[in-house]
Parts: C-alpha cells; structure tokens; sequence
C-alpha cells in the first residue's frame, strides 16, 4: 500500500526545499522527491557558488588596485583557479549538508528518484506520483545522499507541488557541448582559464560569468541581440554598467546575434551579425550559452493530467495553483521572473494558503527584486521609467550619483547611482534602480519600502544612517521632489 502524505513536493531547490520547511512547521505530513542534489540548481550550481567565485574575483581586483589605497605589496597577485573552484564547491556542499539537516528537522521524509504524476486527487482520493530510479546520479564527493532516505515506489498526497525548476536553454546549431561551448555547469567549473572567452546573452547569468572571467584575466567578448545590456534593467542604469564593465576590459556587443560557430580542436569561431547586417568573425578558446532557462517540465505527466502549459512552463495563479486540483508549481518552472527568492516566497504562500492559514496573499511579482552580482552590481524592484511611461503614469523622477556620497568615496566606489520613479499625484514608489557597490545589499529596503506602500513623504522622514552608502536611497527621493541635499 502507497504511503499517503498531506504534500509532496518534487524538487528541492530554493522553492521546494522553503516550501517543505514550512509544511512542516504547520503540522503537514510532508515529502520531497529529489533526483540528484539537495538544494537544486541555485545552492550547488547557481546562485550561491557564483557569488563565491565573485568574491574571490572581487578580492583579486582590489589586490592589484591596492595603491590607490595607499598600500604596496611586492609583486602581483595572481588567480590560483583550482582553488577559486575549490573554494565555490566548498560553500555550495556546505549548504547542500544543511538542507539535509533542515529536513530532517522539520520532519521531512526525502524521496530519492525521479517523480511522475499519475494520478490527481479527486475528492476523497488523494494525488499519486510513481518515483523511478534516477537518471541523475550524484558526481560529486563532497554531495553524499542524505541518510535514511526512501526510494522508488509509489506515494500519494492530497496536494502535489511541482518545484522542478529551470535548465539553459539552448540555441538550435549552437547547443553546448561540455568542451568547446559552456552552459553555467562548465563555466562554474573549469579545468583551466582560457585566454579568450565569447559569453553569448547579457542577462544575469552571462553578465557575471563576463565579470568574474574578466577578473581572472581573460580576454571577454559579450554579445547581446537587445539594445541595451542586462536588458530587463532601466535603460539608464545598464547603460551605466556598460561603461564601467567596458572600462574593466570587457568588450561589449549589442544588437548583435551569434548566427554560426565553427569548432575547431581547442577554439570556437563565432560569426556575430550586427545591427547593419554585417558579419564579423570572433575566435575565442571557449563560449559560454548564457540565452536564458527553461522550465523541467517533461516526464512529469502533466500533459495526461490536462495541466495547463505555456511556453515551457506551468500556469498558475498568484497561490501557486494550477488548472488541476491538487496539483501546483512554484518557482523556475512556474516562469518569470525566474529567481531563487521569488520561489521561496510562492513556496511559502502556496504551503499556507493549502493550510487554510488566513490572510495569505498572492505572490506580487511587480514587488520582485532583481540582483545581478558583477562589478558594479546592479539592483532594482518596480517599473522601469521606461515601462512607466509606456502605462501612462504621470512620474516623478529623481537621481543621486555614488560620486556625492561620502562612504562611498571612501570606498573608493564613488561610480554609482540610485534612482527612483514615483507617481506624481500619489507619492507611491513604482521603481528603484541601483548601480554600484554593494547596491544588491541595500535594494531591500526600497522592496520593504513598497511592500508596505511607502510614500515619497515617508521616505524623505526616514532618518538613514552616516556615513553610509544608503544615504543616496534619500537623497535620490529627495531629487525627485527638488529637495536634494548633497548635489
């Protein structure tokens, strides 16, 4: 006889994992089905490990700019890129072991194998997955199997909860081969530093391989078909970050596609269409595919089950609910906006809204902040000014450059800027934007900020630390209503 849950969740990455915690902080019997890693792609292959080689390329750029600082050290420090990768895979199999421990703590069964839906629950009858062996074994030491836990066979719960996340999308003719073109799997983990890398897509994923390789020394190329780069980003801001990743070395195309690679043994020639039609030749040791994610939704079942898709993703609601009962998607697979902190939240929402908690509200995704962690990092929530305008709102726009704030002259990181976008006759915050130092720290007070429908007189009444690279968030508001201080 199957064993019967209240939930089971495939997947546990970002979104199933939170969403396992919490059902089992409100009582649920609970289960989560995972096929090769815990924690999904963004602890053991995105989110984290990136960020880990980012650090150490930041450390390695304030390094060898160590005079302008007033310091001298003989010789010059260079990159030891086995131990950078290392060092990632170290932080990424330190989190991998603690959410095995959350689940254990929470009171969550780990199902180990691949999931399909075979059944949906019907009134009484509850939901009912088959888990099959699976066809991803863990490849790395240091990523054991959890203990104790269950196998294949047969589960059923009244609510199932897809959290299969994403995986890179592929270009026809120019799919990634492991060698010569690289998705972020290769890229997190190379043998060697090429000499010259082509990153083809601009978003966050490309940006920050462009910035971290670049780092490291490497002669990078990006090309991106959009105007401008990091294209869901105000104009304004990726404008500035353009200047200062060109002013880094990075060479930048835009309105340009990669058309045809040739391979050769140990290099790649892309031929890269511009804007006017013309074709140039670009060699490069190796490539990276940075065209975006896709959501792992195959072999699941949905597609017997009537479970509505739509360009490679479930349909849901704001509470995570599909057109299916009992069956529900969160995260990645549930589309964009595709990142970690948006799926822990539909997690959490979907778990208490199933637990008939009162007063859950449904996922907001135009209060959804997005980071990108390259040098500068560029950080935003809301509309665009852009977007903004083409909704007709009537705004208010204010700025504050970095090159007026004292902390951040003191940093040394004074190439910067905060702006926001407010309604004219409401006072209600519709967007943030923030380019510079550490601006991926400091996003979340303007996302407080909206979440709790702050106007521009609130703000403007905040008392912000000094000196602190803060301060611009107040001085950008008080620029949209004339009332700047310090430039």
């Amino acid at each position: 006889m199957a064993e019967n849950y209240d939930v089971i969740i495939i997947g546990s990455g970002p979104g199933g994992y939170v969403a396992a915690v919490r059902a089992g902080q409100l009582g649920l019997k609970t289960a989560i089905v995972e096929r090769e890693h815990l924690g999904g792609i963004c602890l053991n292959w995105g989110c984290i490990p990136t960020k880990a080689l980012l650090r150490s390329a930041e450390i390695l750029d304030h390094s060898n700019h160590l005079k302008d600082y007033g310091l001298v050290l003989e010789g010059k420090v260079s990159a030891d890129v086995k131990a950078v990768v290392a060092r990632s895979r170290g932080v990424s199999a330190r989190l991998n072991t603690g959410v095995g421990f959350l689940m254990k703590k929470n009171k969550v069964d780990v199902i180990w194998g691949e999931a399909k839906i075979t059944k949906a629950s019907t009134g009484a009858q509850p939901g009912e997955i088959v888990v099959g062996k699976s066809t991803k074994p863990v490849v790395e030491p240091q990523h054991p199997l959890p203990k104790n836990v269950k196998g294949e066979g047969t589960y059923t719960a009244k609510h199932i909860i897809i959290a299969t996340g994403a995986r890179p999308r592929a270009l026809p003719g120019i799919e990634p081969d492991g060698k010569l073109i690289w998705t972020y799997f290769e890229a997190l983990k190379p043998d060697f530093l090429p000499k010259s890398l082509l990153v083809m897509g601009s978003g966050a994923i490309g940006i920050e391989f462009a910035s971290f390789y670049r780092s490291m020394g490497v002669d990078v190329t990006v090309v991106e078909v959009m105007p401008t780069i990091m294209p869901v980003e105000d104009a304004e801001i990726s404008g500035i970050a353009r200047k200062q990743l060109e002013k880094r070395g990075l060479k930048i195309l835009t309105k340009a596609k990669v058309t045809k690679v040739e391979k050769a043994a140990n290099s790649i020639t892309a031929h890269v269409e511009t804007e006017d039609g013309k074709v140039q030749q670009i060699v490069a040791d190796r490539m990276i595919s940075a065209v975006g994610v896709q959501g792992n939704i195959e072999n699941l079942g949905l597609e017997a089950l009537g479970v509505k898709t739509d360009r490679g993703c479930v349909v849901i609601d704001g509470y995570g609910k599909t057109n299916v009962a009992g069956i529900y998607a969160i995260g990645d697979v549930a589309g964009p906006p595709m990142l970690a902190h948006k799926a822990e939240h539909e997690g959490v929402v979907c778990i208490e809204k199933i637990a008939g908690l009162p007063n859950v509200h449904p996922t907001d995704k135009g209060k959804v902040p997005g980071c990108t962690y390259c040098q500068p990092q560029v950080a935003s929530v809301g509309l665009t000014e852009a977007k903004a305008k083409e909704l007709g709102r009537d705004i208010r726009v204010g700025r504050f450059s970095f090159a007026y704030n004292g902390k951040a002259i003191a940093l040394g990181e004074d190439q910067g800027l905060c702006k926001v976008i407010f309604d004219k006759k409401t006072g209600e915050l519709l967007g943030a934007h923030m380019v510079g130092a550490e601006v991926t720290e400091l996003i979340q007070g303007f996302v407080v900020a909206m979440n709790l429908e702050t106007t521009e007189e609130e703000l403007m009444h905040t008392i912000f630390p000094h000196p602190t690279v803060s301060e611009s968030m107040k001085e950008a508001v008080l620029d949209a209503y004339g009332r700047v201080l310090n430039a």
